[in-house]
């Protein structure tokens, strides 16, 4: 999972959870054509993706990017290998039927890309337990 942020309407923030697949080319995260990111990235494509990883506070680490999501149909180039890393990542995830429980509940798929213009990471791990 990639915590995704975008800009409400009148400014606020808005985080949500979603699965992404990372390529050479950029950050790949999907969502909902109706879903409410979709609609803040139409309006203002400035996003943040945080990523995080560990259970214990010391092995708790994260990177934070910032950037601008291309919107991406599903005739884009790129969209057609994105896609098929996606579901190889999530595929038992999925279940059984993969594909078609996926497509049945989410008619109509959206993906973005993220191509990060700046980032930040940070550890608890770091020496006498110290942010690194």
């Amino acid at each position: 999972m990639v915590r995704v942020g975008t800009l409400l309407p009148g400014g606020a923030p808005h985080v949500v959870p979603l699965w992404f697949v990372w390529l050479e080319e950029g950050v790949y995260v999907t969502c909902r054509r109706d879903s409410r990111v979709w609609a803040n990235l139409q309006r203002d494509p400035r996003v943040a993706l945080e990523f995080d990883r560990g259970r214990a506070w010391v092995e708790h680490q994260g990177l934070l990017l910032h950037g601008s999501a291309e919107l991406l149909g599903a005739d884009h180039p790129s969209a057609k290998r994105a896609i098929s890393a996606w579901f190889e990542k999530y595929r038992s995830d999925l279940g059984g039927d993969g594909f078609e429980a996926y497509a049945t509940q989410v008619p109509e798929p959206a993906m973005f890309r993220v191509r990060p213009d700046r980032f930040a990471g940070w550890s608890n791990g770091g020496p006498r337990g110290e942010p690194a």
